[in-house]
């Protein structure tokens, strides 16, 4: 396989691992809401909901450990200079050798810390504790791959990277289960109470975790451009920074929408309009924010602005 091939594999797993690290993440915020409003109960008008929060988060648990495993695969690929079955061969000197092959073991055993708590534990504070366990340690793995632990391990830019990849998550994950497995299941007039519960708790929960990946991403990209907004124009990971920006300032808009116009007339009326206009611009979210996880994919396999400036 040629480099340009094993470039668009690498981006391809990054962004299906934190595609999957955000609907897990997502997923479990909505099982645990759902629970706490009793839609556990089969009779519950909610349970659907339930049901597929929890479909959702055993299979996106799973599709992150597959992910993690992939993208270890294509990097031995690029580091050996050769095709996936060169990279095969030289997974055992990545894994024990290698920066990478151990900040990957981090990342890959919160995966599977995090699909074993998703398995074996619904509900309850234990269970919560084990997930979010495992959702810390594969931050910390990820955050370790990347640039930010460049200063070194721990280091203040590589601490913030940790917060800005779980802050996405939850940000990133309340909008792609929410948009796109959970709401649909809410559509008629006996669940139009727990919808809108879901509705506040999605505004509310994006709204703080923003903010979390604003201040955080902020700091990360002045680390990344040297201080200067020269490598913003000249550097190739400036301009991938820029169209990230551009999705993210897209994303913030709708998610503004939802919560200036569509939630405050939802709550009033419990209309099916209205019901649908907040679930279709949270859908909109949802494709920009898959968009977003994929800039941000290329943007850490992108040499940092002050480094191509």
């Amino acid at each position: 396989m040629n480099a340009p091939g094993l470039m668009m594999g690498q981006v391809a797993l990054a962004a299906l691992v934190h595609v999957a690290f955000a609907f897990a993440v997502g997923s479990s915020l909505f099982e645990r809401w759902l629970a706490s409003d009793g839609a556990l109960a089969r009779s519950a008008p909610s349970h659907a909901a339930w049901h597929r929060a929890r479909s959702s988060l055993l299979a996106a648990a799973f599709a992150l450990v597959l992910a993690e495993a992939g993208w270890l695969l294509y990097e031995a690929a690029s580091m050996t200079g050769g095709g996936v079955e060169h990279g095969l061969a030289a997974l055992p000197d990545v894994i024990g050798t290698t920066h990478v092959g151990h900040a990957w073991c981090l990342a890959f055993g919160g995966a599977a810390w995090l699909l074993m708590a998703a398995l074996l534990y619904r509900g309850g504070r234990f269970g919560l504790a084990m997930f979010w366990l495992g959702a810390l340690a594969s931050a910390a793995g990820t955050a370790t791959i990347g640039h930010a632990a460049d200063a070194g391990v721990p280091s203040l830019g590589w601490a913030m990277q940790v917060v800005h990849i779980v802050a996405t998550a939850v940000w990133g994950g309340v909008v792609l289960a929410g948009g796109l497995v959970v709401l649909p299941a809410l559509d008629t007039s006996t669940t139009r109470i727990a919808l809108i519960r879901l509705a506040d708790r999605i505004s509310s929960v994006s709204l703080i975790a923003f903010s979390v990946v604003l201040l955080s991403g902020l700091i990360g990209a002045q680390r990344g451009l040297g201080g200067s907004f020269g490598a913003l124009r000249a550097s190739a990971w400036g301009h991938v920074l820029t169209l990230k920006l551009a999705l993210v300032l897209l994303a913030l808009v709708l998610g503004g929408l939802n919560r200036i116009s569509a939630l405050p007339r939802l709550r009033r009326s419990a209309s099916t309009l209205d019901a649908h206009t907040f679930r279709n611009v949270l859908h909109l979210e949802a494709l920009v924010m898959i968009a977003i996880f994929v800039a941000a994919s290329v943007l850490g396999l992108t040499p940092p602005g002050h480094a191509g400036s």
